[in-house]
């Protein structure tokens, strides 16, 4: 604001030096001002010749020998200036205002269009991945990375530097000359859809910050293709984890409910404390990463929307076939419940070790909630569908909430669904203390599991 004053200084100085109570200097300052805009008898109407007699008369009505013309000529002028530099001071705070009136979107247009071509040096902002730190940097800030630079650091993108692939590209490894290591998102030309996920995630997920939600590093544009920086999660996806090769057999029960409490946190920081709220859409196990001690975070913002826009008739129908809730599925109706019947998905996921959508014959599928809700609310039945990793390594009580929070979540009317926040509060007491809940672990579980099942 101080720099807008300044320049406003000459127009105060002028509007002063008008009125300062020197006489002579008003009457030398106004004479030309009133000779202009204020006489029109004193501007010659014809080119007829001033005569000698004539011309005291001229001079003295210059020089103020005639009071009532002056008197009247200041007073027009002391109306006039005032609002001329009044208007002047009103377009300017105008001016000022529209332009500082959303600095986020602003910035973001000015990095996009100058920084885009230079490209700003990565160093100090992998110098935060190593730690493993969320933040990037200053709210608001975004970092554009030199093509080059990701390039070198991916052996030219080759195929052994792949972490993964999505709908619109694939997912690198990047190792950084400082021995840092990134995630870089590569999006190949795809048309409109891309262009307009990629502008969506870098806009959203550079104004987020949560322990529980990937952090951003930077983004690229080179050509047609668009790439995304974010911190390296060492342990990949949960997709990965539980459905790969090793078959969740990394993944106790106690670190299964970890990652249900961490994803049910990052969910509900974007439905309860962001403004506007954000729904993510396409929350699943491949969206959910994993660092080295298992802490998971939710990934992938491509289809993330505010309240407030999802009944747009430009939001068109998006998601992963079994993570989407049936209403939008069916009616196009979007909320927070919509996140919450992925958030169910993911929950049996992790409990039976089951692919969310399974193929019963070439033409036939099944979904996991179509198969396991008649099993879910029968306890006899239950643990027999569990996940052989983990069965009968868990309190049944415990196996028996969780059973419970599931089979809310994916319920097919929304309004019998919880808030993610009501889940969050129901995983807490099953997840222990050292894993970020609040359960203590007094004696090994297996021990603990027969004590329970005799209750």
């Amino acid at each position: 604001m101080w720099p807008f004053l300044l320049h406003l200084l000459p127009i105060w100085v002028l509007f002063f030096s008008l009125f300062s109570p020197n006489q002579a200097r008003i009457s030398s300052l106004l004479s030309p001002i009133s000779g202009t805009f204020l006489s029109p008898q004193m501007q010659p109407i014809s080119p007829v010749p001033v005569t000698v007699a004539e011309a005291p008369l001229a001079v003295t009505a210059m020089t103020g020998d005639q009071p009532h013309h002056l008197d009247r000529d200041f007073l027009l002028a002391i109306i006039i200036v005032p609002t001329v530099v009044g208007s002047v001071i009103l377009l300017s705070i105008c001016a000022w205002v529209c332009r500082h009136k959303n600095p986020q979107k602003s910035d973001l247009k000015v990095t996009k269009s100058s920084d885009g071509m230079r490209g700003l040096t990565l160093g100090p902002i992998l110098g935060k991945l190593s730690s493993f730190k969320t933040t990037t940097g200053k709210k608001g800030s975004v970092a554009v990375i030199e093509y080059t630079l990701l390039e070198s650091a991916t052996n030219n993108f080759s195929q052994n530097s792949i972490l993964g692939e999505g709908g619109f590209g694939s997912v690198f490894k990047a190792r950084f000359d400082d021995n840092c290591l990134a995630a870089v998102k590569k999006i190949d030309s795809g048309g409109q859809d891309s262009e307009k996920e990629f502008e969506n995630e870098v806009d959203l997920i550079s104004r987020i910050q949560h322990p529980n939600i990937i952090s951003f590093l930077g983004y690229c544009i080179h050509g047609n293709t668009r790439l995304i920086v974010y911190e390296l999660m060492h342990n990949g996806s949960l997709e990965t984890q539980l459905h790969g090769p090793s078959r969740g057999s990394a993944l106790s029960w106690h670190l299964r409910m970890k990652i249900a409490l961490d994803a049910a946190r990052g969910l509900e920081y974007l439905h309860e404390h962001c403004t506007p709220p954000v729904i993510h859409r396409d929350l699943k196990s491949s969206n959910i990463l994993l660092d080295t001690n298992f802490n998971a975070k939710i990934a992938d913002f491509g289809l993330a929307i505010t309240v407030g826009n999802q009944n747009k008739n430009s939001i068109k129908l998006s998601g992963t076939l079994g993570y989407v809730a049936p209403e939008y599925l069916l009616d196009g109706k979007l909320t927070e419940k919509s996140d919450v019947y992925a958030f169910g998905v993911v929950l049996l996921e992790l409990l039976m070790g089951r692919k969310p959508i399974e193929k019963l014959a070439p033409s036939q599928c099944q979904s996991i909630v179509t198969w396991a809700m008649p099993q879910l609310t029968d306890r006899s039945k239950l643990p027999n569908i569990i996940d052989p990793v983990i069965r009968n390594k868990m309190d049944l009580k415990h196996l028996y909430q969780v059973a419970a929070v599931a089979v809310l979540c994916v319920q097919p009317e929304p309004s019998y669904r919880p808030l993610i926040t009501d889940v969050l509060h129901s995983l807490i007491p099953l997840v222990p203390v050292e894993l970020g809940g609040t359960l203590r672990v007094t004696e090994p579980m297996p021990h603990s599991c027969s004590k329970s099942s005799t209750h």
